[in-house]
């Protein structure tokens, strides 16, 4: 029988964990923390976690606030608004929302956010410091995902981890971090793209697989060994349904796993823990 990966449950911890050292921060007499959100244009997924970004951090008692900018707007003015926010001493962190409008470089606006700042840890010396174990900001999604398993007890020391996609956001981070000589970590990690022969005959060898590849029901029962760790990163929305699909066939998958995270209910919700926490974590460092 399959164990699932609570996302709910475990975020409420980290949730209550950040309340009471937030109260206690608060209580020594320094300034509430405080998270910026930047917002282009008025995409609906986005609005929706830009708002549920919003009412985590009230419930931990962090400060947070939008700005939402206009689709049209110049790449120049956007790396303005950016520069005044690196320069605004009351901000203790903010991300940019993506995806951005295509005529804005989303690279170079990563590069403009102040790396202390960056509390998505999308930022390249903060990439680079992930990339060497050096302290800096993980990228909040591969960050919920290692807590869960940190959480949960799941062994990861000598295992065969499958890691679908390659992202800079999911993909690629999580495969360092699994790698990493670390207690959550010490995997053997094989990252598969687009361009992956036997997908399949390298998801039956794995012992933990992290599907993101944003992908319907990417990962079928018949590409999973009996035992498996499963992690599903995907939000999938199809046109005309309320409904929000994962990367993995949960209903037939989920009898295989030893393991397994449900969509909604899982990562996503770790995902805006972790935000929180770097949150917390650049407000002490910066005061």
């Amino acid at each position: 029988m399959f164990q699932l990966l609570d996302g709910k449950f475990l975020s409420q911890q980290i949730k209550s964990e950040i309340k009471s050292a937030v109260d206690e921060w608060i209580a020594s007499g320094k300034p509430v923390p405080n998270l910026i959100a930047v917002m282009v244009g008025e995409n609906a997924a986005s609005q929706t976690y830009v708002a549920s970004k919003a009412k985590n951090c009230e419930a931990v008692g962090m400060r947070s606030s939008v700005k939402i900018f206009p689709e049209n707007i110049s790449e120049k003015e956007l790396l303005q608004q950016i520069h005044l926010l690196n320069n605004d001493d009351d901000v203790d962190g903010f991300i940019v929302q993506l995806p951005l409008p295509k005529h804005i470089n989303e690279k170079r606006i990563i590069e403009a956010i102040a790396p202390e700042k960056d509390v998505d840890g999308f930022h390249p010396i903060n990439l680079g410091k992930m990339m060497i174990g050096e302290d800096g900001f993980v990228p909040a999604t591969p960050m919920g995902i290692m807590e869960m398993l940190k959480r949960y007890n799941i062994e990861t020391s000598g295992k065969h981890s499958v890691v679908l996609g390659r992202s800079n956001i999911v993909g690629t981070p999580i495969s360092i971090l699994l790698s990493r000589n670390a207690l959550v970590g010490n995997c053997t990690v094989t990252l598969c793209h687009s361009a992956t022969k036997n997908i399949k005959a390298l998801c039956l060898q794995a012992d933990i697989i992290v599907a993101a590849v944003g992908k319907k029901h990417f990962l079928t029962a018949d590409m999973v060994k009996n035992g498996a760790v499963i992690i599903d990163v995907g939000i999938n929305r199809i046109l005309g349904e309320k409904k929000i699909y994962g990367d993995v066939d949960f209903e037939n998958v989920a009898p295989k796993s030893s393991y397994i995270t449900p969509v909604p209910g899982g990562v996503g919700l770790m995902t805006i823990s972790c935000l929180m926490l770097n949150t917390l974590k650049s407000a002490k460092k910066r005061r």
